[in-house]
């Protein structure tokens, strides 16, 4: 069972450029099911790969979402740097998916892909975890009493003089 970090948290971002990749992939039409299938089963073979080696970038453990017919996986990279050299790996298990995926289904409309690339820093972030174990930012950045960073969301995001919270924190 998770240990839970009584009282309130926040992650330690840091200023070090720190990346939050959503990837994902949308069924458009299940019964093409010989075309999108292929694109479904290559990111679990790219996750394993930067699983087994960390110093490729990724931070932690992805995170699998699904909702109706999208998947959603969300990552945290070390830097903007090294997700980059990792898409144009010739070595590396995402380059070859990508080919082949521009190759046999980019425009016939079967399977959707996309991602979103955030960076990431104590000055564009802001977060709070209450009574909870680490997760989300926290579990790969280091978490940090939320007082440290502001007692509200406005000062722990933009450093402005602290301001009375509307509700006691604990």
């Amino acid at each position: 069972m998770a240990t839970i970090n009584k009282g309130r948290f926040s992650a330690d971002v840091g200023a070090d450029g720190k990346v939050l990749f959503l990837i994902g992939v949308r069924i458009n039409q299940p019964w093409r099911f010989l075309k999108w299938f292929p694109v479904f089963v290559a990111m679990p073979r790219m996750l394993i790969e930067l699983q087994k080696n960390p110093s490729l970038g990724l931070m932690g453990k992805p995170r699998t979402f699904r909702s109706g017919r999208t998947i959603l996986v969300w990552q945290y990279w070390a830097s903007f740097e090294q997700l980059e050299t990792y898409s144009k790996s010739q070595t590396a298990q995402h380059l070859p998916a990508w080919r082949s995926f521009n190759r046999k289904v980019r425009d016939n409309g079967s399977v959707g892909i996309f991602h979103e690339t955030i960076m990431l820093s104590d000055a564009t972030v802001e977060t709070v975890y209450g009574n909870m174990p680490a997760f989300g930012l926290a579990a790969v950045t280091g978490a940090v009493p939320a007082g440290r960073r502001g007692q509200t969301a406005r000062t722990r995001l933009t450093g402005a003089a602290s301001e009375a919270p509307a509700v006691d924190p604990y």
